[in-house]
């Protein structure tokens, strides 16, 4: 798009530009939800159900309001009630989180650790022992229903609940007839276990009540306007008299993405005693409380040619949903457009069992995804006797085929290009279970990675004072990614300032409104709408210059008038101009503001049709599909005598549209990366099949990657540019860096052992089972 800059005054974006906000992090300066020491602060402890399926038959809080410092036991018999819950479809509707179900709403019990009460107290402490003191007795409901294999589960199809808004089904060209009409014809079925988030910063909220009907909550969210936007529809009240504010977050991944019962109860707690609550979950509870990616079983049917190019692909999944809610991570998609694939074919199934809602984590349904369909692509690369990455690019789709666009921008070739050379893909042995480093089986996996630009947008404010500093504003949360800082860059650079001039502020819905952050669409959307702020604060100066007679640029074209480090000069006379601060002081204006919105899409006004592409589908950008893409390669050690399975060595090579900050973007590769191994190795959350409750809901029994479990990491980006996708060019990273991972740790355990294994994660019990090279 057209911009009155002649280039980015200051130069630092994209630069590895330190965090800003790492110093108030040492040294404890930064607030987090759970730490606002706010007057006459209580404390709130939930009282879980040991069961999960049943009723309450009868609840004695006698004892625990005995003793010091207890001030209620909030129950379902005496909770202040609510405008609306989301326990009814039309409740549901309006509040539009994936709550699904309120707890102390009634004496009901869908699924184990379900609060039952909420106990506050005038000190954590006092309110911690006396949740230990409520007698709470139940009558059993039967045997519970853990996951969709047990006999009594009964599996539909989510579009028949929800009115086709679930992607129920997907078929496109003649999947079947085509699979069956094929010379090579695979079919695998490949597991995942439950995973549950587990940020550094459990859930934890912070609410005051600081008139009858005006509210200001402290809250550990992805999103303070969608919160805000629940909490509304729950409590009925307009939207200016809640107030959510979210300064830092120790981490998310999903888990905080939307409003789960603990926020509502601590409101209503704090409603009931006539002071600030503060509740924060411990680490069992995060297991229970605020969704989990569910367990799911996928098929593939994969066709192909003898020389190995797809003809079709038939994609079936399973997965255990709760009692009320009928999400399902939608894992096809990925499968229907990563290759050109003329005949697809998606089906999901889901049963109901006695579980919390399962919700968004990182890269929902790509992650899943991507696991089954790169595994089967490997071994349809070793049937026809291609190299992997061959496979891939004989296989590499021009467009989207799964809606018949072009791509914005794709530069996978170039990944997989680039990620061999640093990997050393040349010098890996074709056949599989030949290398060995003494008792050590070597192999080699690599797998492709993809996400998808969603549609957002959002608005920011800037504000630019004469005295030389500015401060700028958008309603975004930093998941600890790096917000502050790349905000802070775009800002200075548009504004032509030194970084230490610029102040951004976000976290706060008194702010301009702005996305979530998830999806990664926070970095795009939010940067695009910062970069237009400033640049309408230069509109504004521009016209206010070529209007007054005392600046130099009196009368010019203000499209002759460009802008480079805080000066507007002609173009083609760039000696004559003057600096901001002169037109600010000859007005008598100690600032000027400018305000923007950044939407999916800027730019994008002369599409092109792809070659073969279907011209009528078009989407808001104009016609293009909008994706990140990558690649990763793996290189794993296989103890033949244990079968314990160690990462050796890791490259990852990213086509992701502009890079704000190469440092953060990195770590967020890394941190994906990371987060993938940890999937393929280890983590799984384990729920007992008679009682459905979870018997590893803590860091010491949940296993996620440490230090020794992850060798050095090469990532890369490789230099892209999208004119389509926003103002900035910006795709975003949050998901990709985990897309794939598990994937390329699969294939390269099987280049090891010459054994596939498709059922996540590899622990040593499974490559052990399939027997190894000797």
């Amino acid at each position: 798009m057209d911009s009155i800059f002649t280039e980015q005054p200051g130069g630092v974006v994209g630069k590895p530009i330190i965090r800003v906000d790492g110093r108030d992090k040492v040294t404890g300066r930064a607030k987090y939800s759970a730490e606002f020491p706010l007057p006459g602060l209580t404390y709130a402890v939930i009282v879980t159900s040991p069961i999960a399926k049943g009723k309450i038959q009868s609840i004695d809080s006698a004892a625990a309001m005995r003793e010091p410092g207890v001030l209620t036991v909030l129950t379902h018999q005496n909770l202040p009630p609510l405008a609306t819950t989301p326990n009814t479809p039309e409740g549901k509707k309006k509040i539009g989180a994936p709550m699904g179900f309120l707890p102390l709403t009634s004496d009901e019990i869908f699924y184990a650790a379900q609060p039952v009460a909420v106990v506050v107290a005038d000190t954590l402490e006092h309110a911690q022992h006396a949740a230990t003191l409520v007698r709470v007795a139940y009558q059993s409901g039967g045997k519970p229903i853990a996951y969709y294999t047990d006999p009594k589960a009964e599996l539909f199809d989510p579009q028949k609940v929800q009115d086709g808004k679930q992607e129920g089904h997907t078929k496109r060209g003649t999947p079947e007839e085509s699979f069956a009409s094929a010379p090579i014809q695979l079919v695998a079925t490949y597991h995942h276990p439950v995973h549950n988030h587990n940020p550094m910063e459990p859930g934890s909220t912070t609410a005051q009540w600081t008139a009858p009907d005006r509210l200001t909550v402290y809250e550990s969210t992805q999103g303070v306007f969608r919160t805000q936007s629940s909490l509304k529809a729950m409590l009925g009240l307009p939207a200016d008299n809640i107030r959510v504010i979210t300064k830092y977050l120790g981490g998310g991944f999903g888990c905080k993405g939307s409003t789960w019962p603990h926020t509502i109860l601590t409101i209503q707690a704090a409603k009931a005693v006539g002071r600030p609550v503060k509740l924060m979950l411990t680490r069992p509870q995060m297991f229970t409380s605020m969704g989990h990616r569910e367990d799911q079983e996928q098929t593939v049917k994969l066709g192909a040619t003898a020389e190995g190019k797809i003809t079709s692909i038939i994609h079936t999944k399973k997965s255990t949903t709760s009692p009320w809610d009928n999400y399902a991570e939608s894992n096809s998609k990925i499968l229907d457009m990563l290759y050109a694939t003329p005949n697809f074919e998606a089906s999901y199934e889901m049963a109901r069992a006695n579980v919390m809602t399962s919700t968004f984590m990182r890269a929902p349904g790509e992650a899943p995804g991507s696991f089954a369909l790169e595994c089967s692509m490997d071994d349809l690369a070793y049937r026809v006797g291609v190299d992997p990455v061959q496979i891939r690019l004989l296989n590499h789709s021009d467009y989207d085929y799964s809606t018949g666009q072009q791509w914005s921008s794709k530069s996978l070739k170039q990944c997989y290009a680039r990620g061999a050379e640093l990997f050393g893909w040349s010098r890996r042995n074709p056949k599989a279970g030949q290398t060995r480093e003494g008792r050590y089986l070597v192999g080699m996996g690599m797998a492709t990675a993809s996400y998808p630009v969603h549609n957002s947008q959002g608005t920011a404010r800037a504000r630019l004072y004469a005295d030389g500093h500015a401060v700028v504003q958008a309603g975004a949360t930093d998941l600890g990614t790096g917000t502050y800082t790349v905000m802070t860059q775009v800002a200075a650079d548009s504004l032509g300032l030194p970084l230490e001039k610029v102040r951004f502020e976000l976290g706060d819905t008194q702010l301009p409104n702005a996305p979530n952050s998830g999806g990664s669409v926070a970095a795009g959307t939010v940067s695009s709408s910062v970069f237009l702020a400033c640049q309408d604060v230069w509109d504004k100066l521009i016209k206010m210059a070529v209007a007054d007679r005392k600046s130099p640029l009196h009368g010019a074209d203000p499209a002759e008038v460009g802008v480079e480090k805080g000066r507007l000069f002609l173009k083609n006379k760039p000696k004559k101009g003057e600096s901001y601060a002169e037109v600010l002081h000859r007005a008598d204006m100690p600032d000027i503001e400018g305000m923007a919105q950044g939407k999916y899409g800027a730019g994008n006004e002369n599409p092109q049709g792809a070659k073969n592409a279907d011209p009528s589908k078009k989407d808001e950008a104009g016609g293009h599909s909008m994706h990140s893409f990558g690649a990763h390669f793996c290189q794993v050690h296989v103890d033949s005598e244990l079968g314990v399975v160690r990462v050796t060595k890791w490259v990852s090579v990213m086509g992701a549209g502009r890079v704000l900050n190469s440092q953060t973007a990195r770590s967020q590769i890394l941190g994906g990366a990371i987060f993938g191994i940890g999937s393929a190795l280890m983590e799984a959350t384990e729920r007992d099949d008679h009682f459905a409750r979870y018997t590893n809901a803590d860091l010491a029994n949940y296993h996620v990657c440490v230090n020794k479990d992850i060798p050095d990491m090469t990532v890369e980006f490789v230099e892209e540019h999208d004119p389509y996708i926003n103002a900035m060019g910006v795709k975003g990273i949050g998901e990709i860096g985990i897309v794939g991972v598990a994937a390329a740790v699969a294939n390269a355990v099987y280049h090891a052992t010459g054994k596939r294994v498709r059922d996540l994660p590899l622990t040593p019990d499974k490559v052990l089972m399939n027997g190894l090279p000797s």
